[in-house]
């Protein structure tokens, strides 16, 4: 094929998909384009999203894994968001605040859920509206837990000073590895 024959292929195959294209994986991808750009405007200075340019390109990021959910993108916009929170504490040093900690981590988990689900949905899918409330019921559980022992584990960083410090880093060290055989068991019970 030359390559008229190519770009001429490609736009019958882009053309088809969007005739084809059903709702509920339409929803999912413009829910995934709502979490990440929430996630970009909480993680990034005011300062910065007032510039102009960088506003137009933050949501050039969030469409990206909206529109390739199986690729590259999701990943890049986690990468770019937390970029952003790092330029919003330690470049303009704005303090941390649970709060958007909390609300950059819910955006990151909840865009990367339906990442996944819209990787394993097709364009033209017909799906019951059960299966997403289903998955994003798990997912809201799975927030709701993640929230209430961050929040906890704050709260004991707090205690003891100094020290407290210490103690935060000991308990989220022994979380992640009981986390960690958790899963491993999970893996080999299959």
């Amino acid at each position: 094929m030359n390559p008229v024959e190519v770009v001429t292929e490609r736009a019958r195959a882009a053309r088809s998909a969007v005739i084809r294209v059903s709702l509920a994986p339409l929803l999912v991808r413009v829910g995934i384009f709502g979490t990440v750009l929430a996630g970009l405007l909480l993680a990034y200075p005011v300062q910065v999203l007032l510039a102009g340019r960088p506003l137009a390109t933050l949501v050039v990021v969030a469409l990206l894994p909206a529109v390739g959910p199986r690729r590259v993108w999701p990943t890049f916009a986690a990468l770019v968001t937390v970029g952003g929170w790092l330029l919003s504490t330690e470049g303009y040093g704005q303090p941390v605040a649970l709060w958007r900690l909390l609300a950059v981590a819910v955006a990151l988990y909840l865009a990367h859920s339906l990442c996944a689900l819209a990787a394993l949905l097709p364009y033209d899918a017909v799906v019951d509206p059960e299966l997403i409330v289903r998955w994003l019921t798990r997912a809201g559980g799975v927030l709701l837990a993640s929230a209430v022992l961050g929040v906890l584990l704050v709260e004991v960083s707090g205690v003891g000073g100094d020290r407290g410090f210490l103690a935060a880093t000991v308990v989220g060290l022994l979380v992640a590895v009981a986390l960690s055989v958790l899963l491993r068991w999970l893996l080999r019970r299959r």
